[in-house]
């Protein structure tokens, strides 16, 4: 009785084990690359055949500290969703961080009027943003 449920217990097992799904690998159809170069530049792209395009490159920008310096990215990428919606991504990456810009990212509601009139009477008006400014 015991060996009867521990084989009835594999087979339930393997019969609830998820089947795997064939995939058909994805062609590469385009690739080009070079770097990283002694300078810290690169570039690269591709293309496969279900339709993803993606390029990027980048160099690194000293600045007047010699062990300083900024890596600026620029690339993109786009595909077709399941359902052929075409997304495309354009970014740069610095010392600001990753800025990316799609049609389909979402974007901050515009400021509202009180606080923009508000903003721009500070940025007019920097002499009393200094706390540290004699009062009169």
């Amino acid at each position: 009785m015991y060996k009867s449920i521990i084989i009835l217990g594999l087979v339930s097992a393997i019969f609830a084990a998820p089947a795997q799904e064939e995939t058909t690998p994805i062609p590469i159809l385009k690739m080009n690359h070079d770097g990283p170069n002694p300078d810290g530049s690169y570039n690269w792209a591709y293309e496969t055949g279900n339709g993803i395009q993606a390029q990027e490159q980048g160099a690194f920008e000293p600045s007047q500290n010699e062990n300083e310096g900024t890596m600026r990215v620029q690339g993109s990428y786009r595909y077709t969703d399941a359902d052929g919606t075409v997304y495309e991504v354009i970014y740069t990456a610095d010392e600001n961080g990753f800025q990316p810009q799609g049609a389909h990212l979402p974007t901050p509601p515009p400021i509202p009027e009180d606080i923009a009139k508000a903003l721009e009477y500070i940025a007019a008006h920097p002499e009393e943003n200094n706390i540290d400014a004699p009062k009169q």
